[in-house]
């Protein structure tokens, strides 16, 4: 199956129907990809059916929470290459989209992405979550928070709720076996104002693959020291 039939019966597994301006704009961020990997690490992924599959289509699966519409603000905290930020942003162009990661290098990247695919509404930003949470420009301003790093759910969710307005949602993309990581975090969520809302599990199509989707709710305010100074939530997770 060729890039652009993959990428659109993909995306329409998530309700997403892809015009041919949008398929453009995720055939160019694949070719950015790619030649920017040659210079720097920005994924391990470079065969073109994994770059959807795993990348892109990925990035989309996280529109079956059916909480990322129109007029939302978003921010994907540890972006990396731009994932799910980029694909969500260019699924939902009305969406404004914040992309927070701690290298500079990456932000470069992410800056040409924005520059070459034309879109408007969405901003690369350099800095640790654990220093840019507590700017008030950030905190309790987001809509929606999303992660899809590595660091375990207790951790993800002190770098992530404080910047959750009350009513607000973080989304978390794990791996298929997180219901032990899901009851360890218990206490770190009601500490940091969430309930855990729901876990879905994803079956990536034209793909042997699954995942988790954590939904979180921020229900109160966070509380003002956390999240706590650089390296502390990974050392002493709440």
């Amino acid at each position: 199956m060729d890039f652009d039939s993959l990428l659109k019966d993909g995306a329409l597994e998530y309700n997403i129907e892809l015009s041919e301006n949008q398929i453009q704009q995720f055939r160019r961020y694949k070719e950015l990809l790619i030649e920017w990997n040659e210079k720097m690490n920005l994924t391990a992924i470079e065969d073109e059916y994994d770059i959807v599959i795993k990348h892109f289509i990925d990035s989309i699966s996280c529109f079956s929470t059916k909480l990322i519409e129109k007029g939302l603000k978003l921010i994907d905290i540890g972006t990396g290459a731009g994932f799910p930020g980029i694909p969500i942003k260019i699924a939902a162009p009305e969406m404004e989209v914040v992309l927070l990661d701690s290298l500079n290098k990456r932000v470069n990247f992410l800056n040409a992405v924005i520059n070459e695919l034309n879109l408007k509404g969405i901003t690369a930003i350099h800095g640790r979550a654990e220093d840019i949470a507590h700017k008030k420009e950030h905190r309790e301003k987001y809509d929606i928070a999303v992660a899809r790093a590595v660091a375990n759910l207790s951790v993800l969710s002190e770098y992530c709720i404080p910047f959750v307005k009350t009513g607000g949602y973080f989304i978390s993309m794990k791996g298929p076996n997180v219901n032990d990581e899901l009851t360890q975090a218990q206490n770190a969520i009601k500490i940091l104002g969430g309930e855990f809302k729901e876990k879905l599990d994803i079956k990536l199509p034209k793909a042997d693959i699954t995942h988790s989707i954590i939904v979180i709710k921020k229900l109160l305010q966070c509380p003002t020291k956390y999240p706590r100074k650089a390296g502390k939530p990974s050392k002493e997770p709440l």
